[in-house]
Parts: structure tokens; sequence; C-alpha cells
């Protein structure tokens, strides 16, 4: 069984933001095609395609269920598979850093000096744990042949 294909859609040209979504998750369809995946997973992705297909909404209602679909495939390959879109892990440990890292150190050096207010020097410092982190992930992801060749980007 194959991964099937978008359906191409006209009214996507009114929209710059909707064409790049749509562009993006096209672009992600193709790299998956690439890969010689097993049955289970090339039947979720088609169910996630027809319901794109099938779907009638336009504009902002669309572009959300793109967003939606495109989410599901990229977790759903990451979890079953550790297939996972280049800077995938950078982006999620940048936030887990600052929440996980960022707030305790921050917390701790408020306390220290006696100025909660300093609460926020944290943030920063959890970021560049978290960004570095994630980065090593994804070289990591490179080396072992797991990296899709492509960036996701969440266009609002």
């Amino acid at each position: 069984m194959k991964i099937i294909e978008l359906k191409k859609r006209d009214n996507l040209e009114n929209s710059p933001k909707l064409t790049e979504k749509y562009g993006q998750l096209e672009r992600l369809i193709n790299e998956l095609i690439n890969r010689s995946l097993p049955e289970s997973t090339v039947d979720f992705i088609n169910q996630r395609i027809e319901e794109i297909n099938s779907s009638s909404f336009l504009d902002k209602y669309f572009k959300k269920l793109l967003g939606k679909e495109q989410t599901e495939i990229t977790k759903f390959i990451e979890k079953e598979h550790k297939l996972v879109p280049k800077n995938y892990y950078r982006n999620l440990w940048f936030v887990l850093g600052m929440s996980a890292f960022g707030i305790p150190i921050g917390i701790a050096i408020g306390m220290s000096i006696g100025n909660i207010g300093l609460l926020a020097v944290g943030l920063p410092i959890g970021i560049a744990i978290g960004a570095s982190v994630g980065a090593e992930m994804d070289k990591k992801a490179f080396r072992e042949g797991r990296q899709l060749n492509i960036e996701l980007k969440n266009s609002r």
C-alpha cells in the first residue's frame, strides 16, 4: 500500500499563509512517501490525508485542519518510528528548557538574593540549556538517519 497524495485545490491562491501551510504538508507527505513505512503507518497517514481531501472548509478553518493533521502525522511518526523533521527536538526542548530549567533557576537566584523580581533571569539560561539539548538530539537523529529532510514551521 502506498501513501495517497493531497488533492490539488484551486482556492489556495487567495491566501499566501494557507498556500504555505498546504505546501509544507505536501512536502512532509512527499518525504514520507520516500521512506519505507509499515502498512499501519501508511493507513494512519492515508486516513489523515483523506480527511483533508474530503474537507469542504475554506480559509482559516481549512488552515486549522491542515495544522491539526500535520501535527498528528508528525507526532505519530515520531512516536512509532522516531522519524523527526529538522530542528524538531530543538523546538521542543526550547520550551521545555525555559519551563523545566529556567523558572527553577530564576526562583533559586531570586530567593538567594532576596529579590523574587529576578525570576526572569533564569529564563534565558533555561532557553539556552533547552536549545542546546535539543540541538544535540537533532544531530543524533541526523547521524542515525531518522531525520526527515524538511523543517516544519508553525505559521499562524
